[in-house]
């Protein structure tokens, strides 16, 4: 890593140690960039999501809510430092507990995102990023199209495949969660 990337490292943990109770700073792609707290309608997507990933998921899951992932940067950046709005991982693996407050991404099955103020970035950045990690599944909830698509085989660039329906279309999921997502409750 150079010494540019260091220092911008260096800068985005400072600010990230100071960033005031109900912001988020991440690091995406060598961009520092900071989210209020989500609104209601957001949240109201990832309570629907958590109910049925623990009534349906055909393995028993653990679920973070903006949990922060460490995963490889893009080529010349700094790692990425990316607060997902939901990290699931098979129960068994008793992934959270213990974790520091950023912890490599090593088996997590899914994370998602609820598309706020930033829609862009949740689109384009954060896919990239979490298929360069490796994370196997990326759903996204994006409130504006009305749509939740579910990224997978995860590549360096991003995902080489996508599934997508419309909003009130079941979105199947494929294991460990087995079973089709209803989304008719995200609108």
């Amino acid at each position: 890593m150079s010494v540019q990337n260091d220092i911008l490292l260096e800068l985005f943990l400072e600010l990230e140690a100071r960033t005031p109770e109900g912001l988020r700073a991440e690091l995406i792609e060598g961009e520092i960039t900071v989210s209020s707290a989500p609104e209601g309608d957001h949240e109201h997507c990832l309570s629907e999501l958590f109910g049925q990933v623990v009534l349906q998921s055909a393995t028993r899951m653990s679920l973070s809510g903006h949990k922060g992932l460490t995963m490889p940067g893009a080529a010349g950046h700094p790692p990425d430092h990316v607060i997902p709005d939901a990290t699931f991982a098979p129960r068994e693996q008793r992934l959270f507990r213990g974790a520091p407050p950023w912890m490599a991404c090593d088996s997590v099955a899914m994370v998602a995102e609820v598309t706020g103020s930033r829609a862009v970035l949740d689109r384009i950045a954060k896919r990239r990023c979490y298929g360069r990690a490796g994370i196997p599944l990326y759903l996204l909830v994006d409130r504006e199209r009305r749509s939740v698509t579910l990224h997978s085989a995860p590549s360096a660039e991003g995902y080489t495949e996508r599934h997508s329906v419309a909003y009130g279309k079941p979105l199947p999921l494929p294991p460990p969660f087995a079973f089709d997502l209803e989304t008719a409750d995200f609108a």
